[in-house]
């Protein structure tokens, strides 16, 4: 039976022993960074990155989508008196559709109706108390100002809003 065991085989060099791991580690590394290559390619659009971290193709595309504002003329045209009291008041500066919410479906179609804005949630928007906004600026304290359930509207005209009343 000293005939018929067989020598083990003779070690190779032994930074080629596990030779077959490390080719399937790199090819799996390489399959990993051309399918990152194929996927930038089709994902990133065309012209990104020609004018920093920014796609030049976005302002057309930013163009031909509708606008949905109708502007502080289209608002003039139709609602002076608003437009009136504003001037005279201490809203004076923002546009009617800072509060009013885009409305040029309005603007094109007055008899689309749009929907009264909530006072009290909108006004805070601007006027809740807040340690970033200037001393100057009229600020409240919900809780304290205001009931809960009333409306700004009780005691301001919202497009003039020194004390006045509702309208």
């Amino acid at each position: 039976m000293a005939g018929t065991d067989t020598p083990p085989p003779a070690a190779g060099p032994r930074t080629f022993r596990d030779a077959e791991h490390l080719f399937r580690v790199a090819a799996l590394f390489l399959a990993v960074v051309v399918l990152f290559f194929v996927a930038q390619r089709l994902f990133v659009p065309k012209g990104f990155g020609t004018l920093g971290h920014y796609r030049p193709g976005a302002l057309a595309d930013n163009r031909d989508r509708p606008s949905a504002f109708g502007g502080r003329a289209a608002c003039e045209q139709c609602h002076a008196d608003a437009v009136e009291a504003k001037r005279k008041g201490k809203h004076a500066g923002p546009a009617c559709e800072a509060c009013h919410g885009p409305l040029a479906a309005h603007a094109a179609d007055p008899s689309i109706k749009p929907g009264r804005p909530d006072a009290r949630t909108l006004c805070l928007k601007c006027h809740a108390a807040l340690v970033g906004r200037p001393a100057k600026f009229p600020q409240v304290k919900p809780a304290e100002h205001v009931p809960e359930g009333a409306s700004c509207l009780d005691c301001h005209v919202a497009h003039d809003p020194a004390m006045g009343g509702s309208k």
